[in-house]
């Protein structure tokens, strides 16, 4: 199935940058302010309600939002779990109804703003946002001290208008990037994909392995993931995205124990693909846990349990539809 991309209206502005790209393309605009680690359905929320807001004053909707992470800002020897790093939350806004989004360096000068001097210099002096969607729980400024209900008095007095989106709930439990995390560190992505609203996936450049899948009737496609990875261990049913189209597939995210070389790798084989993919970049869907990894007694085993995992790996995508993370374009 050949996949046509929506055209490429959305933008981003790095800010922070000497001249950033489509600069001023989104002054005026009404934005959704937060991190938006994963883009779940809760963020969804607050974008929905930034883009309500902006249609009825007839003004853009915009995500704003800050790389790097600021918890790898503050922690940069603690490994962070990225669920979606910055290009890959670009695609995920540019899917949805925001005209653009604005990534904003978080660096020190940024983190020592006081609330107050935030509001002045980021959302007024800067970009004249004419109003601000936030989550129930978003914090800014120095020391993360200023709340939603800070930023609803200073709007009221400067001038623009907040939404604050309560929690979202899903089966009583709140949806946060948290729990989508643990859902993944657990082995259990139909879980994350719940929380998130689409099968959590990763984007990598194939690299080269040690040609054992060929050996073994499975050639794989070998991409390396970040270390911070929490993902856990096995095999996973998985879509992925190449080169226009999609291809079912059943992968080893690990150290695949048989062989263990001490490098973690997501090894992929694709069902009906032929070819060479080395240096391309590939959208990977993780779509089913199959089961964990096991170290088999004889090759023989192992290839015939990998039989058994593209039989049950064929069931659940099966069962799973034509499910796929919605990605747009971003414009260059």
């Amino acid at each position: 199935m050949r996949i046509d991309p929506p055209p490429p209206r959305f933008v981003a502005v790095h800010d922070g940058q000497d001249v950033p790209r489509h600069d001023g393309a989104l002054r005026g605009a009404v934005v959704a302010m937060g991190n938006f680690e994963g883009v779940h359905r809760g963020h969804r929320a607050v974008i929905a309600a930034a883009v309500a807001r902006a249609r009825g004053l007839g003004r853009p909707a915009a995500a704003l939002t800050f790389e790097p992470h600021p918890r790898a800002f503050f922690r940069p020897d603690e490994p962070l779990f990225r669920l979606t790093g910055e290009a890959a939350k670009l695609r995920l806004f540019a899917a949805t109804a925001l005209d653009g989004a604005i990534v904003m360096k978080f660096d020190a000068a940024l983190a020592a703003l006081d609330p107050a001097a935030f509001i002045e210099r980021v959302l007024i002096d800067r970009f004249a946002f004419a109003g601000v969607a936030v989550g129930f729980d978003f914090h800014f400024g120095k020391a993360r001290a200023g709340t939603p209900a800070y930023l609803e008095e200073e709007g009221r007095r400067l001038g623009f208008h907040v939404d604050v989106v309560p929690a979202l709930l899903d089966g009583g439990r709140r949806i946060s990037s948290g729990a989508v995390r643990e859902a993944l560190a657990a082995g259990r992505p139909d879980d994350a994909a719940e929380l998130l609203g689409y099968p959590w996936f990763v984007t990598g450049e194939v690299v080269h392995g040690d040609q054992r899948g060929r050996q073994l009737g499975y050639p794989t496609t070998n991409l390396r993931l970040d270390p911070g990875c929490g993902l856990r261990h096995g095999i996973y049913a998985v879509r992925v995205e190449a080169e226009g189209r999609r291809y079912d597939g059943v992968a080893n995210f690990g150290r695949r124990p048989m062989f263990d070389t001490g490098v973690v790798l997501l090894e992929v084989f694709l069902f009906a693909f032929s070819g060479d993919l080395y240096g391309r970049t590939l959208d990977v869907a993780v779509i089913a846990w199959v089961r964990p990894e096991f170290k088999f007694d004889t090759v023989a085993e192992l290839v015939h349990r990998m039989d058994e995992d593209c039989r049950i790996a064929h069931i659940a995508l099966k069962r799973a539809g034509d499910a796929f993370p919605p990605l747009g374009e971003v414009a260059r």
